[in-house]
């Protein structure tokens, strides 16, 4: 949902700011009063193209900031995005304040917001997105069956994916067959475990070092331990000043302080003789070690450069030699895998191309009925499901699936991209949205001359879908009917003017956007109605407005 967009130098609107309720926000303005211009720069907030033209004359550069909220996003301060577009064209994109691209900010927030006017019905144009919006509307319906046909269709793309490998492999060249056992025999030779090095890089110094080790560890124990060491020395203090602790009170924390001591030296003795006496005076064991160090680091070098590498390629080498020998056996282990995966892929598309089949005359039905609303003469949506053949199936589906249009009874079914005009498609494209209510993954809907050409009990039912749309979506409408307008939460007016300071022939124009209040609005809502701000034209406005409250 779009929270607030900042407008700076975008065609005519040189300053302007755009806060839309989460419901129905309309906008209007007199024809040429710079509407447009509000489009433009949420189009460019959402990612699509921007070129030098976008940028107000006179300007250094255009930019639009905005705050969105994502859905099923918890964060409570959602998502800040600004575009700048600078006067030779290039562009400049940042969300939440850290460098980004243009790219990522269509995908992030473009992929929330539908553009709907006359020429930006790319996501309804599109069959590839037909799929996902029936789907999304059959809901738990189909959802089984398309989770079940996605996971078939992973499993036969490995299946065919290991068939395929254990086929080239069993082809092998004697050349890599010879490489790949000479690999195997090596390495298995040594016969590595993967933490061995690093428990023998550290096991190297202490036997290095064993002499001089015990002998500073007998040292140390002596130290402590030999009559007159250091234990005997607390003792005989414990044993001078404990007699006397009765007499004076401050000498108990001092006798407990070498209790302590006593205890933590005997402990150090002790752990000192066991570490003397488990150090190995073996005076082969350096030897053994060296010997089986430079053994690995032999096979590091060469296949490496870690331990886990050379594991890897003895794994592999094994695998090679196996799908040789026995490659017979393999190869058919693995056809009867992908032969089964196979199977398996078909019942499940068989079952998800059946439930599709199911929607789409329920989708169209509910669909025509919205269309209805509109008075739109008879037209249909069909929803066309046909299924696909089998080189053609993809994770999405084993069936194409796209809406057909018919503009009256009798006529033959086109695609809707070829056979409805603009407004047409604005108005199916609404139907479309109301019957998706909350499954629709984008929830900001922008919508531009969906009256185009619409007057009379039309406009009234037009009013009313786009209001039945704003209960579960966020509906921007650019609208030149009142009885549209009325219906908005957020009723804001576009209005041009001459701009500061500026006199004369040479004046650059300026659209400035002004959110209504009551009154305000009653005005603008006359003007639509008649043209003027007449007592009648009032009073009908207030009629209006008092109406759908």
């Amino acid at each position: 949902m779009l929270d607030e967009l900042h407008v700076h130098n975008v065609a005519l609107i040189r300053d302007a700011t755009f806060v839309p309720a989460p419901g129905l926000t309309v906008v209007t303005g007199e024809t040429g009063a710079g509407k447009t211009a509000l489009l433009s720069a949420i189009k460019l907030l959402v990612g699509e193209r921007a070129d030098a033209a976008t940028v107000r004359e006179g300007a250094s550069g255009a930019a639009v900031e905005g705050r969105f909220f994502l859905p099923g996003d918890a964060d409570p301060d959602g998502h800040v995005a600004c575009r700048k577009v600078s006067a030779d064209g290039r562009s400049r994109v940042s969300i939440d304040g850290a460098m980004s691209t243009v790219r990522q900010l269509s995908e992030q927030l473009g992929s929330t917001v539908d553009l709907c006017g006359q020429h930006e019905h790319q996501h309804l144009m599109k069959p590839a997105n037909h799929a996902a919006m029936l789907d999304a509307w059959a809901g738990e319906d189909l959802a089984a069956a398309k989770a079940a046909y996605a996971e078939a269709f992973d499993a036969e793309r490995a299946a065919a994916a290991e068939l395929a490998r254990v086929r080239e492999a069993s082809q092998a060249s004697s050349a890599q067959l010879d490489e790949a056992r000479f690999t195997l025999a090596r390495i298995e030779e040594v016969n590595p475990s993967v933490d061995e090095y690093d428990q023998l890089m550290a096991d190297l110094p202490k036997i290095e070092n064993a002499e001089e080790l015990a002998q500073a560890s007998d040292g140390a124990y002596r130290g402590l331990s030999a009559d007159g060491g250091a234990i005997d020395a607390v003792n005989s203090a414990i044993s001078l000043l404990e007699p006397l602790a009765a007499a004076d009170s401050a000498l108990e924390p001092l006798v407990a302080a070498l209790t302590d001591a006593s205890y933590i030296l005997e402990d150090a003795s002790r752990d000192l003789r066991e570490y003397r006496d488990g150090i190995d005076h073996d005076p082969h064991a350096l030897e053994r070690l060296q010997e089986r160090a430079s053994a690995l680091q032999g096979l590091m070098r060469a296949y490496g450069p870690r331990m886990e590498d050379v594991v890897a390629r003895r794994d592999e080498a094994a695998r090679l030699i196996e799908s040789v020998d026995d490659s017979s056996r393999i190869i058919a282990a693995a056809e009867k895998a992908h032969d089964a995966a196979e199977s398996k892929l078909v019942e499940a598309a068989a079952v998800l191309d059946e439930a599709r089949k199911a929607a789409a005359p329920k989708f169209g039905d509910r669909v025509n009925e919205q269309m209805a609303r509109l008075e739109m003469g008879g037209a249909q949506l069909i929803v066309h499901v046909e299924s696909l053949e089998r080189a053609k199936w993809t994770r999405a589906g084993s069936s194409q699936i796209e809406f057909m249009y018919r503009a009256s009874a009798g006529m033959t079914p086109r695609p809707l991209a070829r056979i409805a005009s603009g407004g047409e498609v604005s108005r199916v494209m609404l139907a479309c949205k109301v019957v998706l209510g909350d499954a629709d993954a984008r929830d900001t809907l922008v919508f531009d001359e969906v009256d185009a050409g619409v007057g009379g009990s039309v406009a009234v039912a037009l009013a009313g879908v786009l209001a039945d749309l704003a209960k579960t979506h966020q509906v921007i409408v650019v609208t030149h009917l009142a009885q549209v307008a009325v219906r908005g939460q957020r009723h804001f007016l576009v209005k041009k003017t001459a701009g500061e300071g500026a006199e004369g022939a040479d004046a650059i124009p300026e659209t400035n956007l002004v959110l209504l209040d009551e009154d305000a609005r009653v005005a603008e809502i006359a003007r639509m109605l008649s043209g003027d701000e007449s007592e009648a034209s009032l009073a009908h406005a207030r009629e209006m407005l008092e109406h759908v409250k």
